[in-house]
């Protein structure tokens, strides 16, 4: 099993969303890296950390599963779409996604600067400077550690 932290905005989509919908595809990534994790290394039951971005206390607030692996992203080729790329089409797909389902959400969040703060978290690939990558894989260790802060 893999473990992976993906990020989203939660006036866009956040855990909440996935709490009462249950399962969603995650489409829209338009990063080469991002594509390729999702693509060739996610498989089904590996565990994510939901990570809130772009709000005033960005951090980990729940976990989601890979419940499908990857196909192609068809927002891609959809004219309509904010996702369209006009190279991408059904028959060359250019982007891919999976499908998530919700887990559990965090009773709060961990915060971006108490992941900082964390020694065991030292290596972690989003607390790099200059990582922006909305996919970032996780160890066991990281992800584990995360559960038990956030747990209390």
């Amino acid at each position: 099993m893999n473990y992976w932290l993906m990020k989203s905005e939660p006036d866009v989509f956040g855990i909440d969303d996935l709490k009462r919908v249950k399962k969603e595809p995650w489409d829209g990534v338009r990063n080469y890296q991002a594509r390729n994790y999702m693509r060739d290394e996610m498989k089904k039951g590996d565990k994510i950390l939901f990570y809130h971005s772009n709000t005033d206390v960005p951090g980990v607030v729940g976990i989601m599963e890979v419940s499908k692996e990857a196909f192609p992203d068809h927002t891609s080729w959809d004219k309509k779409s904010k996702y369209f790329d006009p190279k991408s089409s059904e028959e060359n797909p250019r982007w891919f996604m999976i499908e998530v389902k919700y887990v559990s959400k965090f009773p709060r969040t961990v915060s971006l600067q108490e992941m900082k703060d964390m020694k065991p978290l030292s290596e972690m690939k989003i607390l790099q400077k200059g990582n922006r990558l909305s996919i970032t894989p996780v160890t066991k260790a990281e992800f584990d550690h995360i559960v038990k802060v956030a747990a209390g």
